[in-house]
């Protein structure tokens, strides 16, 4: 996108203010999706009954990393520090799971959930999750090329969608179908 004929350049940060300088015919479907998942596992993370999902993370993060659209995700160090920092946006629980990445799109991001190795965890979270308290565990935004989201943004958003539901700023699946 040329930004130099935006009178908002470098200001632009919501979607409504992308699409108002946008060329014609681009939409906030034509820019990068992040998205942020978050669960409590019923188990601590070294228990034998949450093992394969553990051990299985490296082989999940892998195929991402080779999936078409894949642009980035918080490293599973960074993440956890994140999930355990005292004060922090997420809690500090130590059965913390969680995950944020960026996109090229929606499409692409479908079709590393539901149709690749991903999808045989997912079918098994109910394993792995502790369903009570749970409600919502998946927000979705677009940010703008680059964009590098962090858990504190991640955070706002998830808690903007449980109070006010599908937006342009924080959304799930439903929203896009």
């Amino acid at each position: 996108i040329d930004w130099s004929s935006c009178a908002l350049r470098g200001r632009a940060k919501r979607c409504s203010l992308w699409i108002m300088c946008a060329p014609k015919g681009a939409g906030v479907m034509d820019m990068p999706l992040a998205e942020f998942n978050i669960g409590t596992l019923k188990y601590d993370w070294d228990d034998p009954r949450v093992a394969d999902f553990v051990d299985n993370l490296d082989r999940v993060y892998d195929i991402a990393r080779r999936s078409p659209g894949y642009i980035w995700h918080m490293e599973n160090d960074d993440m956890e520090v994140a999930q355990l920092e005292v004060g922090g946006a997420l809690g500090a629980n130590p059965r913390t799971a969680s995950t944020l990445s960026v996109w090229a799109d929606v499409a692409s991001f479908r079709h590393f959930v539901f149709q690749t190795v991903h999808k045989q965890f997912y079918d098994r979270k109910a394993e792995w999750y502790d369903p009570d308290g749970q409600g919502t565990r998946l927000v979705m935004w677009w940010v703008a090329d680059g964009h590098i989201p962090t858990v504190s943004e991640a955070m706002e958003r998830f808690h903007h969608l449980e109070k006010h539901g599908n937006s342009d700023h924080a959304f799930g699946w439903n929203h896009l179908n």
